[in-house]
């Protein structure tokens, strides 16, 4: 499968290692805007590069493409990817607008191509577990979860990059928040309502820094989400969330999943009642290329595979952009929650509204993510 590159920075420089080691794929070129960062690939990889996107796939026959720059030049690169009949994996979060995710959603459909975005915590073997736990009905119906990432993302009230921009990545709700709403989509949907949604800033002058807000779920079930990006105690980002059900609990984070059971609870294989705990490197299974995490690189074959080996049914549907949009409207419910939450008490997810383009660059320029 030949794979073409869009954005090499830190994301992009992480999946260009990972998918040149890929068995099933063959990169073919890379597109980026910084000139020294071609010249170096150029010299050392004999890549094909580029600086215009649409030149690129002129000039290069592929099929597939990943995406990794600003939030905010997802929309133009995507449509242009898709307009050409192509595969996307594009970095989280799909957009800035659920009303343009939804639209991309429609045309990946219509093209039939494989979509993801990079929500790659749906590939820790923790996360899975817990997935698997709740299906299973193993702690019963589910009463309440908090849902929590720290990091020291913003630390100082100058200088920052595009992430920290909100017309560009979206601040810490698009960018850290979107993670820990992503597991609680795909753990119990999308929520009916938010209420008393707080978008702080700490350091930042233009976006928030951190995100705390309750969420209301179908059944009676809530969730509470806390997400600061400016918090140097936590070493790196850290993603935790904790469900309490009927019959125990469960606390989990890409290092482990622990397991409380009371007396009343079936028993899953393996389990037994009071503490038990999983942790990730038994719950994950080998790849073929370290770097990161083995989450990122579980991800990325995931992608190719639906590609070149689709599984009967329900080819490349975990993380699609289906489902990137619906985390997508979740974040737009925060964003207006936190409008008018204090008048209004709660809010529930507004209808599809005109996307705003004047907050997308031309799907020819490209930056690195």
């Amino acid at each position: 499968m030949k794979v073409a590159v869009i954005g090499i920075g830190k994301m992009g420089l992480s999946h260009l290692s990972m998918v040149r080691a890929h068995p099933d794929v063959e990169v073919v070129a890379v597109c980026d805007s910084v000139g020294y960062i071609l010249d170096v690939l150029a010299k050392y990889t004999g890549l094909a590069t580029f600086t215009d996107v649409s030149r690129m796939l002129d000039a290069v026959a592929v099929d597939a493409v990943l995406i990794a720059t600003p939030t905010s030049s997802h929309v133009g690169l995507v449509r242009e990817v898709l307009g050409r009949g192509l595969h996307v994996f594009c970095e989280k979060p799909l957009s800035l607008s659920a009303a343009e995710s939804a639209e991309l959603a429609d045309l990946a459909r219509s093209r039939g191509v494989v979509t993801q975005v990079g929500y790659h915590n749906r590939f820790v073997g923790a996360f899975q577990e817990v997935k698997r736990l709740i299906e299973s009905g193993t702690i019963g119906p589910i009463s309440h979860v908090l849902a929590e990432s720290y990091g020291p993302v913003v630390l100082r009230p100058k200088g920052g990059t595009w992430r920290s921009k909100r017309d560009a990545g979206g601040g810490c709700l698009y960018d850290y928040a979107a993670h820990p709403l992503d597991l609680l989509t795909w753990y119990l949907g999308e929520p009916l309502s938010a209420g008393g949604t707080v978008l702080g800033s700490i350091f930042s002058a233009e976006t928030d820094d951190e995100v705390y807000s309750t969420l209301h779920y179908p059944g009676h079930v809530s969730a509470q989400l806390s997400v600061n990006w400016s918090d140097e105690s936590h070493r790196k980002m850290t993603t935790k969330l904790t469900f309490w059900g009927q019959n125990g609990k469960i606390v989990a984070d890409r290092q482990e999943c622990q397991v409380y059971l009371r007396d009343t609870a079936t028993l899953p294989p393996g389990y037994r009642f009071g503490w038990n705990v999983r942790y990730t490197t038994e719950l994950t299974q080998p790849v073929w290329f370290y770097l990161r995490g083995e989450e990122y690189s579980a991800q990325l074959d995931y992608f190719i595979q639906s590609i070149v080996a689709p599984a009967e049914g329900a080819p490349g549907r975990q993380n699609d952009f289906t489902s990137a949009a619906a985390t997508d409207r979740v974040i737009e419910m925060l964003t207006l929650s936190a409008v008018t939450s204090e008048v209004e008490g709660t809010v529930a997810a507004p209808p599809p509204s005109k996307p705003a383009r004047s907050l997308f660059r031309r799907a020819s320029t490209v930056s690195a993510r």
